[in-house]
């Protein structure tokens, strides 16, 4: 273990280093999770520390459990136990939960997520304008993430739409509370608030997290750097793995700044760059560098790779979207054929989710299998939140959201009039709806006959909270199902195959509770606090044999053989509002959007195909395009953009050409 023979020398000096603070300037590809799980197992086997004194942190669930599985496999057996490997949010749920009584919460306190959160600020702004909630929930979110305080936002407001943003989050906030329920934002800022509030909880956990290792340092956020400092302290014993390069998530509060500042708040940082790429060959990468040096620098890095030259970079102008579309697909089936390779070995990326459109049905029309990344996730689907509504109901009765969801789902004989009833008289004594609902000063107003369903509502709920803490966690959650009528309800409101859709999601759900209740030991009121924060998307798809669809933005972290970067024109690529003048675009969006192509290019190991469109439809008609200006900044040699062989033909039947070759050389050679 002590040699690190797989290591190059900068990694072995990352590894090694645990003097003070440390930040590894990784760039893409250079190996980073590697050094991270080494230098876990070296603390552990060689320096003395407990796993339960590590805490590694990253910003997704797929990026924990890989980097978890690693350390397992370096450690021996038991070895790793305890070690926390998991992302901001889940650290900070475990703070929160352990912590309850000192952050002024229940410990079975319910999390909102972003359809929760959207529907409260939508009551509280009292409109039906989509785009207006989502701009003050992407605002409350910037300023809780920025640790801007509903007074300090209104303080701070010049005009009356900042004003009128900073009332309702107020009265969010006093909503949330109420409900005894956090959003995701709260997840960092409460704990954030406890640990400067009551310096003894956070010396409790600093003693408990002795040596902390975060990943993808320059996409934290005011809140995130500031829980990692508080949890870090005097002591400092912390490993930040960044890439000021790399940095693609502004827009939601993150800041490149957080870099900077490591070096002011730790004049003693050791700085150790990663710059051996073990991703992709040589000119993918001198595409890369060129491009990424027209940004300025934090910390000067260059990637090199000893893969060989590689492949040309491919920049191809295409007619429209349809023809990119189509040639995309007829250029994967091609190379997939000519290769003998995979379908997931392709990965077709884009700016923006709306893009994918038209490339899923070239790629159906060419029956190429394919998966779609960035889109709607497994617990986002309408039935799943049905049911985790009823489990967020039995964790936690005060939750109003879940109430409201679990009592209208199935409907039962309950009607808009007497939930209005229910609210007003809740309002009125300051109860949650549920509390008001087994009063008998509420049962009082009604008639028997309406007040019968809510009693029965109730008295169930009560039951299975009794059952969800003392019985197997799959036995009830069947059980309860079974007694709601969800089942029954979806095939007499729903056609057929939706709702056998539906119902098999369900199946998957019920069976992933009853896996994680056997591997961790958990109840069902237990487990449903992993809901909110756990994904299954990812889990579905990764092994499938498929082309992937993705967003820039979702493609980070991964990797493909062959890469084609689609849609790399002015107004996508760079997008149009971070340019929609040159003359005056911000300086900062404009290098976030190069960053973003930037993490584009290096996803790519083997081949780089970039294209963009002459024209583009914008509703009938067609809008003419330029291709980016950061195709300008990339250095591509002269031979590799490929001659037209077909320069009299139309798209179409250059496109219907190539298809018609490719399917008679499948049938000569029997394939």
């Amino acid at each position: 273990m002590s040699e690190h023979h797989d290591l190059n020398s900068s990694q072995r000096e990352a590894v090694r280093y645990q003097d003070g603070p440390c930040l590894i300037l990784a760039g893409a590809g250079s190996g980073k999770t590697r050094v991270v799980t080494h230098k876990i197992a070296r603390l552990i086997q060689e320096c003395g520390l407990e796993a339960h004194n590590i805490a590694a942190l990253t910003f997704t669930n797929k990026a924990a459990r890989e980097m978890q599985a690693r350390c397992s496999a370096l450690l021996p057996d038991g070895a790793s136990r305890g070690l926390t490997v998991c992302t901001f949010h889940a650290l900070g749920v475990s703070i929160l939960r352990r912590e309850a009584v000192h952050a002024g919460l229940k410990p079975q306190f319910s999390i909102l997520d972003s359809d929760d959160a959207y529907a409260i600020i939508q009551d509280l702004a009292a409109t039906t304008d989509r785009a207006l909630v989502r701009r003050l929930q992407n605002q409350i979110s910037l300023w809780k993430n920025g640790l801007v305080t509903s007074e300090a936002a209104q303080a701070s407001s010049t005009d009356d739409a900042t004003s009128r943003a900073a009332r309702i989050f107020r009265d969010y906030n006093a909503t949330l509370a109420a409900y005894q329920a956090l959003d995701f934002d709260d997840l960092i800022v409460r704990p954030v608030e406890l640990f400067e509030q009551m310096p003894e909880v956070l010396y409790r956990w600093q003693s408990r997290l002795r040596y902390l290792l975060i990943d993808e340092v320059q996409d934290t956020n005011a809140c995130q750097y500031r829980l990692l400092k508080l949890l870090a302290g005097p002591r400092a014993m912390f490993t930040a793995v960044g890439d000021d390069d790399q940095g693609i998530y502004g827009w939601r509060g993150a800041t490149l700044e957080n870099l900077a500042q490591l070096q002011r708040d730790y004049p003693n940082l050791k700085v150790i760059k990663l710059e051996q790429n073990y991703r992709s060959s040589g000119r993918i990468l001198a595409a890369a560098n060129a491009l990424i040096a027209h940004n300025p620098k934090l910390f000067e890095k260059k990637l090199w790779s000893e893969l060989g030259p590689g492949e040309p970079v491919i920049v191809a102008a295409m007619n429209d979207e349809a023809h990119e579309a189509d040639s995309i697909a007829i250029r994967i089936s091609a190379l997939r054929f000519e290769r003998r390779g995979k379908y997931s070995d392709y990965a077709v990326l884009y700016r923006g989710n709306h893009q994918a459109r038209v490339l899923e049905q070239a790629l159906r029309r060419e029956r190429i299998p394919y998966v779609l990344s960035g889109g709607q996730s497994f617990f986002e689907r309408a039935e799943i939140k049905d049911v985790c509504a009823w489990l967020r109901l039995l964790a936690n009765e005060d939750d109003d959201p879940a109430f409201i969801r679990a009592i209208t789902t199935p409907k039962r004989g309950i009607g808009s009039a007497t939930l209005e009833a229910l609210g007003a008289y809740a309002a009125k004594r300051h109860l949650s709806l549920f509390a008001a609902a087994c009063e008998s000063g509420f049962s009082a107003q009604l008639d028997a006959r309406r007040i019968e369903p809510i009693e029965q509502f109730t008295t169930f709920v009560n039951r299975m909270q009794w059952r969800a803490a003392r019985e197997p966690a799959g036995i009830v959650l069947r059980d309860m199902l079974s007694a709601i009528g969800l089942e029954a309800w979806y095939l007499d409101s729903q056609d057929q195959r939706a709702a056998r859709d539906r119902l098999q999601n369900i199946e998957d759900f019920c069976g992933w509770i009853e896996q994680r209740a056997q591997q961790d030991g958990k109840t069902l009121a237990e487990l449903t606090q992993l809901v909110a924060l756990i994904g299954m998307l990812d889990e579905k798809s990764e092994d499938q044999d498929a082309v992937r669809l993705s967003t820039l933005h979702a493609a980070k972290g991964l990797e493909f053989p062959h890469v084609m970067l689609v849609g790399v024109e002015e107004g996508l690529l760079p997008h149009k509002g971070s340019a929609d003048d040159p003359a005056t675009a911000l300086p900062a969006r404009l290098e976030e959007e190069r960053r973003l192509l930037y993490v584009g290019i290096t996803r790519a190991q083997r081949s780089l195909h970039i294209s963009w469109c002459k024209k583009r439809k914008r509703a009938r008609d067609f809008e003419m395009r330029e291709r980016s200006r950061f195709l300008d900044e990339i250095e591509i040699e002269a031979s590799a953009a490929p001659e037209d062989p077909t320069p009299g033909l139309s798209p179409q039947s250059r496109l219907a050409g190539l298809r018609e070759l490719l399917n008679k050389t499948r049938a000569s050679s029997g394939s």
